[in-house]
């Protein structure tokens, strides 16, 4: 991608490229003065997502936990639930390695304790997430200015979902580092240029630098191995510029194809050594969730939901300043790569939130563009008083609409399910649990990954049928719990624990209570529902004679 002049001043016209700043621009106000080197941003991004992993407690995405906590658990530890995609060659191990080897490390330092167990992890990818906010920096630094660059920062830590996901274990948390990381080094591998003209322009994309270039697209490569879907994010970057290469042979043959060769012979063998078994990951993914729109066996939303719903609630108060900030740069590359990942996602019928999670830092490097324009003199009234500035105004807004958004999500909502698996965790350590039975809709909670004890445990099937239309053992529950319970559980004697939400437990209270079952402990879940009856507390019931 074709980078804009540094000496391009946030805010200013095109026409003033070159020309010297202004006595405004010169006294532009900036978040944080101190940062003069990228060494201090890393220190700060490592600082503050530490302690971000350390305030997340609750429940977002099951992915979080069963597609790589739970299988980096079982590669550590010999135990740990496989889901189905597993058993269909559908993801790779190449994401829950990171964490297996992670845990490897807290049982060697006899650290694999529960509340290790727990924060580890988020502790891990908080410093993968730290790295991703240096290259957003270093990013915005490179297309506009480092004004521009520390409002990018600012923007980043304050927005609330960046805080409330990127340090969770999610592939696409991992995936958002890896996408601004290459971003970085695809913009730094084409040259400046001292011209204006369309002919310059051409010029310059055609001259890269082949090392950054390789670098980046090793780390698109990587990318797309986590999650073969980024690939829809590096066709639009690749080919714009490959439309203005002259070397466009050398470009293919001698870069992309040997370095994507070698990427996926690398994790093709990793995955055949560890599903014992030959089979292509990226393919079988594509296949379930492209073309046969496997995906949607969990739920379809509407064609626009991306542009109307989800990414205005990933961004929320920071929306009109992206939008500002993409009309005052001109900078129609990069707000044409989050359009155009936005409509292709929207094709498919299944829609979350963290699939569009990696170009929510693109969005939010033009809201820093908005604010360094903003960065002005304070404001006078008409009697000559000083009063806030917009940009002020504007900070305030920021900060007043995420923070608490981003604290109360981080530490509130949805926390029931990961306080059950802690207190647990706590009693199997102690020999107090036997086996445990989850009454709740199928990965409501972590599994091994958080009790790290191995004791039989059962959770309600969800696996999708061929036969459409079939209702699994999670909707059958819901539907008629007592029925459903008493039918395929009898009298509950082979356990020692139940698990389940409120909404349900009035439901089967009789039987609980029938087969000498008592409340143990009950954890605040939510104030509100989210797709389902309100789950205000998660209840663990247990025997009578385990109290």
């Amino acid at each position: 991608m074709s980078q804009r002049r540094r000496s391009r001043a946030a805010g200013s016209p095109a026409g003033d490229v070159g020309s010297p700043p202004s006595p405004q621009k010169a006294r532009r106000i900036q978040p944080w003065p101190a940062l003069g080197s990228d060494r201090r941003v890393l220190t700060l991004a490592l600082a503050f997502r530490a302690a971000n992993a350390l305030l997340v407690r609750t429940y977002f995405n099951p992915d979080e936990h069963w597609q790589c906590l739970e299988v980096a658990h079982r590669i550590a530890f010999g135990y740990g639930h496989l889901t189905w995609e597993w058993k269909r060659g559908l993801r790779s191990y190449l994401h829950p390695l990171i964490f297996a080897a992670l845990y490897k490390i807290l049982a060697l330092l006899h650290l694999d304790t529960p509340w290790f167990m727990v924060i580890a992890p988020r502790l891990l990818q908080s410093v993968f997430a730290a790295f991703g906010d240096l290259y957003l920096y270093k990013l915005s630094k490179r297309i506009f200015d480092v004004q521009v660059a520390q409002w990018t920062l600012f923007s980043q830590l304050v927005n609330w979902f960046m805080f409330f996901c990127i340090t969770r274990t999610l592939s696409n948390s991992l995936e958002t580092v890896l996408t601004v990381a290459g971003l970085y080094y695809w913009f730094t591998a084409i040259e400046s240029s001292k011209g204006t003209s369309a002919v310059s322009k051409q010029q310059a994309a055609s001259k890269q630098n082949p090392q950054s270039r390789k670098v980046a697209l090793l780390i698109a490569a990587l990318s797309c191995a986590i999650r073969p879907t980024s690939a829809v994010t590096w066709l639009y970057a690749g080919l714009l510029d490959f439309i203005q290469m002259k070397s466009r042979c050398h470009f293919v043959f001698l870069e992309v194809i040997p370095v994507g060769a070698i990427v996926l012979a690398v994790t093709t063998f990793l995955d055949w050594w560890m599903y014992g078994s030959q089979v292509i990951v990226p393919l079988n993914f594509l296949k379930f969730n492209l073309f046969s729109s496997g995906g949607d066996y969990y739920g379809t939303h509407v064609f626009h939901w991306y542009f109307t719903q989800g990414f205005p609630s990933m961004i929320w108060t920071f929306l009109p300043f992206s939008i500002c900030g993409i009309v005052k740069s001109g900078e129609w590359r990069i707000s044409g790569l989050i359009a155009w990942v936005l409509g292709v996602y929207s094709i498919l019928g299944h829609k979350e939130f963290r699939f569009v999670l990696p170009v929510l830092p693109l969005a939010l490097m033009f809201s820093g563009y908005c604010l360094a324009a903003l960065a002005q003199f304070k404001g006078k009234n008409l009697h000559g008083k000083k009063c806030l500035s917009r940009l002020q105004l504007s900070v305030i807004l920021l900060i007043i609409t995420n923070v608490p958004m981003a604290l109360y999500m981080s530490l509130c909502h949805q926390r029931g399910t990961e306080d059950v698996m802690y207190y647990l965790s706590k009693q199997a350590h102690d020999g107090r649990v036997k086996s445990v039975l989850f009454l709740m809709p199928c990965h409501s909670t972590p599994y091994y990954s958080t009790l790290h004890y191995n004791v039989p445990m059962r959770f309600l099937d969800c696996t999708p049928s061929d036969n459409k239309g079939a209702l699994d053992e999670s909707d059958r529950f819901l539907t008629s719990p007592s029925e459903f319970a008493g039918k395929v559980f009898g009298n509950f004697s082979s356990f020692s624990h139940i698990v389940l939400f409120e909404s349900e437990e009035r439901h089967i209270l009789h039987l609980l209570l029938r087969n000498s079952f008592l409340e143990a402990r009950r954890f605040f879940h939510s104030h509100f529902r989210v797709d389902r009856d309100l789950q205000s507390s998660v209840v663990v019931y247990s025997q009578r004679d385990v109290l």
